[in-house]
């Protein structure tokens, strides 16, 4: 053994050697191109993990603004006073919740509601914030709301009131100035006169979005994004297009439309992990399939959607869902629709939506992505 490890020792000695003492020559011609590289080869892969949608590159700051988070409708809200959610008579079908403020003067705190963004709201001093919401009184009178911005001091950080007037739903809106730079901010709503006051989609948006759109991006994110010059980009993620299970699947159709009426989804990152469990983790769709186009528009990227084929996460090892090959035509449906929609005419159903949405001009999609991670037999049967 001894003698085997010492043959090793010779062996590696006189190769170490030999190495310093020959010489290599390495000759470089600069003006001579080797094999064409396609600028799609790399890419942005985004996906709504660790918060990387709402609460991320997408620019609203209010969690749960339709009060629609499954079983939680309050889940980002705490309240005081006499506030109740309802189902009866919202102003979206597709997000059924709205709350009602009741405020009597018996009531010594008043009645309002405090949203605390993701883990809290940030504002910078001197920045302009859009304040907007659905509101409706049910006694057709006028009322008056409050919109205030809390520092993590618990001192007021900028301020508008707004006053609402009528029995049918209706958008109101205004602007905050914030009066300080705090990463840990929270949104007061209050009902400052007495009676009853229904409120719906509460929105806080930076007055300075990625290309100044409504319903628009992160301008730091999205320039992030943009300094890469990706050749594509790959939307809306990975293991949340097959979801925790298909129900909960990312269904692209759900993401378009107007963004009021885009349904709340359970995000599949919500819990799957003891030690990264976030009940709060939803997809309030507002970041959707238009708005990814746009971006890989933006970018000068090819756009490259994935959609589901039928699975659930098979990480999930066991609990996954699969579609039998005889029931796949609503997923087929699904490809077939989107491709109307990314390059279609303005005369065609999905066509149509696209250019009422604001881009007559197709987005000229070449890539499709058919599922994200799957394997074993039961996708190869």
């Amino acid at each position: 053994m001894k003698k085997r490890y010492l043959l090793i020792f010779l062996t590696v000695a006189f190769l170490q050697l030999h190495a310093q003492t020959e010489e290599i020559e390495l000759v470089v011609n600069a003006q001579r191109k080797g094999a064409a590289i396609s600028p799609d080869m790399y890419g942005v892969f985004f996906e709504d993990i660790n918060f990387g949608a709402d609460g991320g590159l997408y620019a609203e700051l209010v969690k749960n603004r339709s009060f629609d988070f499954t079983n939680s409708p309050l889940m980002g809200w705490s309240s005081y006073g006499l506030v109740e959610v309802r189902t009866d008579g919202g102003p979206f079908e597709r997000n059924p919740h709205y709350v009602r403020l009741t405020n009597q003067w018996e009531l010594l705190t008043g009645t309002g509601l405090i949203n605390e963004g993701f883990k809290g709201i940030g504002i910078m001093q001197d920045e302009t914030y859009r304040f907007s919401f659905y509101a409706r009184t049910p006694d057709n009178d006028s009322k008056k709301i409050a919109a205030e911005l809390i520092d993590s001091k618990n001192n007021p950080a900028g301020r508008i009131e707004i006053e609402i007037n009528g029995k049918e739903w209706k958008k109101y809106s205004g602007e905050i100035v914030g009066l300080v730079t705090d990463t840990h901010c929270r949104l007061h709503v209050k009902l400052l006169t007495a009676g009853v006051a229904d409120l719906e989609h509460i929105s806080l948006f930076p007055g300075k979005t990625w290309k100044d759109r409504e319903n628009g991006l992160r301008v730091d994110i999205a320039q992030a994004l943009d300094d890469l010059s990706p050749g594509v980009f790959r939307f809306p993620g990975g293991c949340i297009v097959e979801g925790n299970n298909l129900a909960t699947r990312y269904q692209w159709k759900n993401s378009v439309g107007p963004v009021e009426n885009r349904p709340i989804n359970e995000n599949r990152w919500n819990y799957e992990f003891a030690y990264k469990f976030f009940p709060d983790y939803f997809q309030s769709y507002g970041l959707g399939f238009f708005e990814y186009f746009l971006l890989a528009e933006d970018l000068g990227a090819e756009p490259l959607p994935v959609i589901s084929c039928g699975f659930s996460c098979q990480f999930q090892r066991g609990r996954e869902q699969v579609v039998p090959l005889d029931s796949l035509q609503p997923y087929i449906d699904d490809a077939l629709d989107l491709i109307e929609f990314a390059n279609g005419p303005v005369t065609s159903k999905w066509g149509k939506l696209r250019a009422d949405m604001g881009h007559p001009e197709p987005f000229n999609m070449k890539y499709l992505a058919i599922g994200n991670e799957q394997w074993g037999e039961l996708y190869h049967i």
